[in-house]
């Protein structure tokens, strides 16, 4: 009964890490539309996540040894920041809507890169789930305004964001034996500042006091930092440590179907009727691909 209430558990944390993460889309939106830069964004986010958990985790400062250590680092680059400016810069280049769905291929490519370094087996029903989910986050993204339009710097920027993702998964699951939750969140939460301060030797910062202490960017930045930076890798990390990469990546699935009714209830959106067909498609993908799973958990 124990293992079975910590297995729903972790799958509860998982969900509700997804939920909010959905709501970021919305919330980066309002603060980017006030003039904040999206490195500023994650700058911020981090910066109040990490001063939230260091007093967490302060008896211990460094990994065991120069390995972890770098794996930390790696940690945080693939969480962090090289994620975060290649999801970005795509949205500069091509359509959200591409953006959007390449972005979910991350529990694909998680998958594959768990076979290759956890030697973890999938069963066929796993694929062809990952596939109908795939396809429902585009019925969800593109609503019935498909425009295609193929743009290689974009695409393959936003191909690299999912594969980053994939990688930090990956690595978390290598890391979470033997250092605890917080320690590892503050780890992603550190690196992944030192490694954004350089983009701001091309693009420095531009936001001023008045901007950033203003009603919308504060709270939506409280927001980003508090719940959807401290909490929201806390429970995605432990998550991952019960639940294992892949079962704990279908669920970015849902990402797009959070957004879309975050933006019917923020920004008046309509939903349409083939936006809910999209979302059964990706319900039933994410049921198939728990179907008959093979190999360690």
């Amino acid at each position: 009964m124990g293992t079975r209430n910590a297995t729903l558990s972790a799958h509860v944390m998982a969900l509700a890490t997804v939920f909010v993460w959905g709501i970021t889309f919305v919330s980066t939106k309002v603060v980017l539309e006030r003039g904040v830069t999206p490195a500023e964004i994650m700058l911020y986010r981090f910066l109040v996540a990490y001063l939230l958990i260091l007093p967490l985790t302060f008896r211990r400062a460094r990994a065991e040894n120069a390995r972890d250590e770098l794996l930390f680092v790696a940690l945080g680059v693939s969480g962090g920041s090289f994620y975060f400016i290649a999801e970005n810069v795509a949205l500069q280049h091509t359509l959200a809507a591409n953006v959007s769905v390449l972005v979910c291929t991350a529990p694909l490519f998680t998958a594959i890169l768990s076979r290759v370094f956890l030697r973890e087996r999938l069963a066929r029903a796993y694929w062809w789930g990952s596939g109908v989910a795939l396809a429902g986050v585009a019925v969800v993204v593109f609503n019935g305004r498909f425009v295609l339009r193929l743009d290689p710097a974009g695409d393959l920027l936003s191909l690299a964001a999912a594969l980053s993702w994939g990688f930090y998964t990956i690595i978390l699951r290598l890391l979470d034996g033997r250092y605890s939750t917080l320690f590892i969140t503050r780890k992603v939460f550190f690196y992944g500042l030192i490694t954004l301060l350089p983009v701001f030797h091309f693009a420095p910062a531009r936001a001023g006091g008045a901007l950033l202490l203003s009603a919308p960017v504060l709270w939506n930045l409280l927001f980003l930092g508090v719940l959807a930076s401290f909490i929201c890798y806390v429970l995605w990390n432990r998550a991952i440590k019960r639940l294992g990469a892949v079962r704990a990546s279908n669920y970015i699935y849902i990402n797009p179907v959070i957004t879309l009714v975050a933006s019917a209830v923020v920004l008046s959106e309509r939903i349409t009727p083939l936006a809910l067909a999209g979302t059964l498609l990706i319900l039933g993908g994410i049921y198939l691909t728990g179907k008959r799973r093979r190999g360690p958990p």
